[in-house]
């Protein structure tokens, strides 16, 4: 077996979308000839708790859990929080409006903990790991980011050590869509430019998610980018199946919603069909998993959905899995931001292999867009394009009254997380030169 060392924050019991990429190729990575080595933090403070998810780790495999310090506690007091308050991602007040404590805190994080609060543990990490790759070498080296600072212990031993090094992109780094909220100074900005283009630079290959996200690191630096999506697990979902959940017309969103992923335009066409459609609204039922900003939860009380709401503040893995596949509809709402078209959400893939119909809103030549035209998993309409999301709204509606709304999405076995794992050992063995 060769040795492959991951960097990466994210780790069971971690939960949420940032852990799943890399475990789960950690799952099958012993069928394509490498033996994976697990580099995470000992006390990490996660977006939320998941055990469901420790039943992928691989029996056997090893996993090096180091102590790391972050200064969240200084910036929960900051921020009107609680010790034992949830972070979440992705700049969601869940409960009230950001108030000036919490302005400056996130000034702070942006302009002295550059990349992340997790800067603090990169010369630790380093050291240790210099040490470490002496009496246990290994043939290449993987750094999944955010945070980008697991991008920086990499790049520090690839330069000490010359090991092969892969660095993936789970998200954008200076384009990523909260960029801009971290209010940083011009020298900030340069430090943040100057960090990534040394990654895009020094790493000897480069991975990201999507078309675009690799068009946007093009413009950044002309290199070759190889694209390896997120994707599905089968032992998690099972085949894709024709299924007539019963019960109300649900329309589900699995995971955080930031103020940017507020669909306006679908309460409102929500509401015009409740108006317009005699028994719409009994039937209807919106299901909310995750972290949902306060601005969201207005927009569904100005509409007068309320009665429709049902929310869950997080579900484990196992238990999204059931949801996806007993709602009638799934959303996928793109982030209404300058990055839009190169978003791809990880649980984009399990809707596609929930055997139901994916109501998307965002661009329409976005790459979530593309997926669900190649495979006929879903619907498109744009950001503010009420009249067609109330159409595609009244298509699902109406074969859901007859027992029909059913889809059969093509050739999405390229999605599944085996297949992806195959291309990923491929990618590692070209790297080192097999």
């Amino acid at each position: 077996m060769k040795r492959l060392l991951i960097i990466t924050y994210y780790w069971p019991p971690s939960g949420g979308s940032g852990v799943q990429r890399w475990l789960k190729f950690v799952k099958y990575l012993r069928q394509s000839g490498w033996e994976p080595v697990i580099y995470t933090p000992e006390n990490p403070e996660l977006p939320e708790a998941d055990t469901s998810l420790e039943k992928d780790i691989p029996e056997g495999v090893e996993i090096i859990r180091r102590q790391i310090w972050e200064p969240y506690l200084i910036y929960k007091r900051l921020a009107g929080l609680k010790k034992g308050d949830k972070l979440g991602a992705g700049f969601v007040n869940t409960k009230k409006k950001p108030g000036k404590l919490k302005a400056i805190s996130l000034w702070i994080r942006g302009n002295f903990l550059i990349p992340d609060p997790r800067c603090f543990w990169i010369k630790p990490s380093v050291a240790f790991l210099t040490q470490y790759l002496q009496a246990k070498p290994v043939d290449a080296i993987v750094s999944t980011g955010p945070p980008h600072s697991m991008h920086r212990i990499a790049l520090h031993l690839h330069r000490k050590t010359g090991i092969p090094w892969l660095a993936d992109f789970r998200d954008p780094w200076t384009n990523i869509d909260f960029y801009k909220e971290l209010q940083l100074t011009s020298i900030a900005d340069r430090i943040h430019h100057k960090m990534e283009l040394e990654v895009l630079k020094e790493a000897t290959r480069v991975t990201v998610i999507g078309p675009y996200m690799a068009i946007d690191f093009k413009r950044l630096l002309d290199r070759p980018y190889q694209i390896i999506t997120n994707g599905f697990d089968p032992d998690d979902t099972g085949h894709p199946l024709a299924v007539q959940p019963k019960g109300k017309f649900s329309i589900a969103h699995i995971g955080t919603m930031a103020a940017s992923r507020n669909p306006v335009s679908l309460w409102t066409a929500l509401q015009q069909l409740s108006m317009e459609i005699p028994g719409f609204i009994e039937d209807l039922e919106i299901c909310l998993a995750g972290n949902v900003d306060i601005t969201i939860t207005a927009s569904i009380t100005s509409c007068g959905l309320d009665c429709s709401l049902n929310k869950f503040d997080y579900l484990p893995h196992d238990k999204v899995i059931d949801l996806q596949k007993n709602s009638a509809v799934l959303l996928l709402q793109i982030n209404n931001t300058p990055n839009a078209r190169m978003i791809l959400p990880g649980k984009f893939f399990e809707y596609m292999a929930s055997g139901r119909p994916i109501l998307c809103i965002g661009p329409t030549d976005g790459d979530s867009a593309t997926i669900i035209q190649e495979t006929g998993c879903g619907l498109t309409a744009g950001f503010d394009d009420v009249a067609l999301i109330k159409k595609h709204l009244e298509t699902f509606y109406t074969a859901y009254k007859k027992n029909e709304l059913v889809v059969s999405p093509s050739e999405i076995n390229r999605f599944s997380r085996p297949e992806l794992t195959k291309n990923l050992a491929a990618l590692l063995n070209e790297m080192i030169g097999e």
